[in-house]
């Protein structure tokens, strides 16, 4: 078994404070080096100004030019190396032979290092190792009364005390950089700790084999998904939901600028779970599921799936159409079997002039006197048929106005029936709860070539103010609780299919109900 491997977060850890340390490290040493580098040029200088106070006493200069023998160069320079903690401060004559060294056995022998240099009248200084160690030194011409070259003037400070120094000062830069490593380590952890709350405890590993596994879902299923986070912008939007709602929006859109249904809009605004709710997008019936999305306490926003149920409503629409039509020919079947029951009453009492009489009647009327001679298509027929028994139950007259004139036949009538329907529906409702009475609804069908002309109007009420409007969004109706404001956003949607529309042509008044208009272009043969 493979051992366990060391999660993302603790190896970016490790590397920062590992970063952090080589960073401090690299500095630390550099600060070092230039610390270092300072102190010893300090330490040069110091020395060469000490060689210059020295080769600036002429009676050390004269007594070097006389070649002294009474030990005042020795006494004047051990003085000078006793006063400024010198090493060692050292007068020799042009040959390089000492006058002055702090031990006496040296005095009378040739210095160790070159002296060619200093006797020809140049300065020097640097680091050098002589007879009393490895020391700073900076070496200067021994000039006589008259100005002559007779010698060099050098002085020494040990190395030992640039390196004492120079651990000073790196102590207290240490405890800097020590307090900066401390910021650096916490630093990292604060990121790291940042890091999984963003990343949600999730390794790379798996956050790649998430994202490979998203894709594959919101792809690869039939129902739109569109996840939006907690600011109200679009996180994801698949291609079923971009075909869905009419457009693609991009990761970063807010909601609010999206043309939603209103239902929708609002579900998403509200935040609170959502099932089933239908709306209708452009000339789509959506059913629409919305979720909001949390994780160890952590709101993630919510997604909205969708699904299209606009091959469902067509097939409902169908069977809606289909129970119409049933119910008028139940009603037919029951006037038809009333003319054949008194058909053969007067046959049985031998009233045969009466029967070729009442024969000769049916044969000049149409057997179901629901609708005008002038809209002969069994569809509306059936449509007027079915409205008109429906209306009768709940106390509405249903009559097809006078100038109605229909005299070719429907070919779209799953479109038309739903168009009329609806506002027929509408229109019985609102003289049922309407004041007037009687309560009725006049619907008017006029064909203009292939379109059809429809007029509904009612006794009722009228539409209020504050909708008239909106009365065709979705949502919007005149009902009070929910269930509610499809129907008409149905009959615009079925409308607009078509390449025509529906509208309020009159929301109504004091004598008269609202009325309801729609244009239904190339349904007629």
């Amino acid at each position: 078994m493979a051992p366990p491997r060391m999660r993302f977060a603790r190896q970016v850890l490790l590397l920062q404070i590992g970063v952090v340390v080589l960073v401090v490290g690299v500095g630390f040493a550099l600060v070092g080096w230039l610390l270092y580098s300072n102190l010893t040029d300090q330490y040069e200088q110091r020395a060469l100004a000490v060689a210059r106070s020295v080769a600036a006493d002429p009676v050390v200069g004269d007594a070097v030019g006389a070649a002294d023998t009474s030990g005042v160069v020795q006494t004047r320079a051990e003085a000078v190396r006793v006063r400024t903690a010198a090493l060692f401060v050292v007068v020799t004559d042009r040959k390089g032979i000492r006058y002055s060294h702090p031990n006496p056995d040296e005095l009378g022998e040739e210095v160790s290092t070159d002296f060619s240099e200093v006797v020809a009248g140049k300065e020097v200084w640097n680091m050098d190792e002589g007879t009393l160690g490895y020391s700073a030194r900076g070496k200067v011409p021994l000039r006589d009364h008259s100005g002559a070259i007779v010698g060099e003037v050098s002085v020494g400070f040990d190395a030992s005390t640039i390196w004492d120094a120079l651990l000073k000062a790196l102590g207290y830069c240490a405890a800097g950089l020590v307090g900066a490593l401390a910021l650096g380590v916490a630093g990292s952890a604060l990121l790291n700790r940042l890091l999984k709350r963003r990343t949600l405890g999730l390794e790379p590993h798996e956050l790649s084999e998430l994202v490979q596994q998203r894709e594959a879902v919101l792809h690869g299923i039939g129902e739109g998904v569109l996840a939006v986070d907690p600011a109200g912008r679009v996180s994801v939007c698949n291609d079923e939901a971009a075909r869905l709602l009419g457009s693609a929006p991009s990761p970063g859109t807010a909601m609010s600028t999206l043309e939603l249904p209103a239902r929708i809009g609002e579900a998403v605004a509200d935040g609170s779970p959502v099932d089933n709710l239908i709306a209708v997008a452009g000339d789509r019936v959506l059913v629409a599921t919305c979720r909001p999305v949390r994780r160890d306490d952590i709101d993630l926003g919510m997604v909205l799936t969708l699904r299209d149920r606009t091959d469902l409503e067509t097939l409902t629409r169908e069977l809606d159409s289909v129970h119409r039509l049933t119910d008028a020919l139940r009603a037919q079947q029951h006037e038809f079997a009333n003319r054949l029951h008194t058909l053969s009453g007067l046959l049985q009492t031998g009233h045969h002039n009466e029967a070729v009489d009442y024969l000769q009647a049916l044969s000049d009327t149409p057997i179901v006197p629901l609708g005008p001679s002038a809209v002969p298509d069994p569809y509306l027929q059936a449509f007027v048929s079915a409205k008109g028994v429906a209306a009768a139950e709940k106390g509405v007259t249903l009559e097809v106005g006078e100038a109605s004139w229909v005299p070719t036949k429907v070919i779209a009538p799953v479109e038309v029936t739903t168009v009329l329907g609806n506002l027929v529906d509408n229109a019985v409702e609102a003289a049922r709860v309407g004041a007037r009475r009687p309560a009725r609804v006049e619907l008017d069908l006029v064909a203009d070539g292939s379109t059809l002309h429809v007029s509904v109007a009612d006794s009722g009420d009228g539409v209020p103010e504050r909708l008239r409007d909106n009365v065709f969004l979705e949502g919007v109706s005149t009902k009070d609780g929910p269930g509610h404001g499809l129907g008409l956003a149905l009959t615009r949607q079925a409308a607009r299919a078509l390449g025509g529309d529906a509208r309020l042509a009159d929301p109504g008044g004091p004598d008269h109900g609202a009325v309801f208009a729609a244009t239904l272009p190339e349904v007629l043969a």
